[in-house]
């Protein structure tokens, strides 16, 4: 790894700050921008590293594009390269969602026809990254059929539980695949980890005192901030399967503590769905109306701390154990399911919820093309489909 400075943090700043301004369309989505930039354009990491990453991050709880976001960062520049990273990503969403829970008094509102395009591009964006790990991470029968069994099951078992249990299973169809093979040796991924077990040690650590304590801090200071720093962060830590899970988590929290009517806890969900970024950002939102500016950031970093605590935590771990001989054969299973899960999350919810009429699947398809074949930049593409789609929305009106 390259010494950190200035001009490296400069670099991770500049890579995460661009995908915060032109990631939309949900996590799946946000997995193919971070591939786009990061193995493809930049080559920090390969498909392998990179699959290794999204796998170990499944099995976390929490927003999984932000903590790949986070692993990458904390992979290239250490603890400074982690914040940054999820600084970049994170921080446009908040500003933006902080300022519509400013305007929601005023009963203001958005295009849908732009957030119409948003949603078809997303389509495109899985799709792509879908293509391109297929070939690297699924390029044999055997994980073929493993990236197949995992998206049925997942499909079949639309849980995060569910998820995590087929990604067991493949990893243990790989080791009994690949045990003793060569192929496992060959494939081992790049992934350099300038944080100790130490460090992991003591971010673990943390992470289940403040679980454990926020609660009793709450109920002894009866104070509005702390109670928001509590919420948040009990969220944080035990939601699975992603940013729409934690829809339902939050509305229990909030709508009958009274913090606001159920009205206005889904403008900010809209609002959350149209902007770059993690849905996780809706505590920006929900944090204003709460408590000004003070309350959006504090439920925005109560809400992404287990994150960072988490990812760590556990990577230099996961660094360590992967170089074992029966782990390179698992995570070959384990990086094929990867694949099965991200063409299940097109079929749904990407598709179901992007593709309404023949001409939002024309759009899709023609951002798919200008991704694949005319090699176009992302965020081109997301103008391109979100111009199309307020087109259509005034079209078809």
């Amino acid at each position: 790894m390259e010494k950190k400075g200035r001009g490296q943090y400069g670099e991770i700043l500049a890579a995460s700050l661009k995908l915060g301004l032109t990631s939309f369309g949900g996590p799946a989505a946000h997995l193919g921008y971070f591939r786009d930039e990061y193995v493809t354009k930049r080559k920090w990491l390969d498909d392998r590293a990179y699959a290794d990453l999204v796998a170990l991050c499944q099995f976390l709880p929490g927003p999984a594009s932000s903590q790949v976001g986070i692993g990458i960062g904390l992979m290239r520049g250490g603890i400074g390269g982690a914040l940054l990273s999820w600084f970049g990503f994170t921080m446009p969403s908040v500003v933006l969602l902080l300022l519509f829970a400013w305007l929601v008094r005023g009963d203001a509102g958005f295009d849908t026809g732009w957030i119409r395009g948003l949603k078809i591009v997303a389509v495109a964006i899985v799709l792509h990254a879908l293509i391109g790990m297929g070939r690297n991470l699924a390029p044999d029968l055997p994980r073929i059929g493993i990236a197949a069994i995992a998206a049925l099951g997942v499909l079949l078992v639309p849980t995060a539980a569910g998820q995590i249990g087929f990604i067991v299973l493949a990893g243990l169809a790989g080791y009994l695949v690949y045990r003793g093979k060569g192929t496992a040796a060959r494939d081992e991924a790049d992934m350099p980890m300038p944080v100790g077990r130490r460090a992991g040690l003591l971010s673990l650590v943390l992470f289940f005192s403040l679980l454990a304590l926020l609660p009793a801090v709450r109920a002894a200071a009866g104070n509005t901030l702390v109670s928001l720093a509590d919420i948040f962060y009990r969220v944080g830590s035990i939601v699975f399967g992603g940013g729409h899970v934690v829809l339902p988590m939050l509305e229990r929290e909030i709508v009958p503590g009274g913090w606001m009517d159920v009205e206005t806890f889904i403008a900010g969900y809209g609002a959350a769905q149209a902007v770059p970024g993690p849905l996780f950002t809706l505590s920006a939102y929900i944090g204003m109306i709460a408590e000004g500016i003070p309350g959006g950031l504090l439920a925005v970093a109560a809400m992404f701390l287990p994150s960072f605590l988490l990812v760590i935590g556990v990577l230099p771990f996961w660094s360590v154990i992967r170089k074992k001989s029966w782990l390179k054969a698992s995570l070959l299973g384990v990086n094929a399911a990867v694949v099965g899960i991200l063409f299940a999350a097109l079929l749904n919810p990407v598709i179901p919820g992007s593709i309404f009429s023949v001409w939002d699947a024309v759009v899709a398809l023609l951002c798919f093309l200008l991704l694949q074949f005319g090699k176009w930049p992302p965020w081109m593409v997301v103008l391109v489909a979100g111009v199309l789609g307020a087109g259509l929305h005034v079209f078809q009106s």
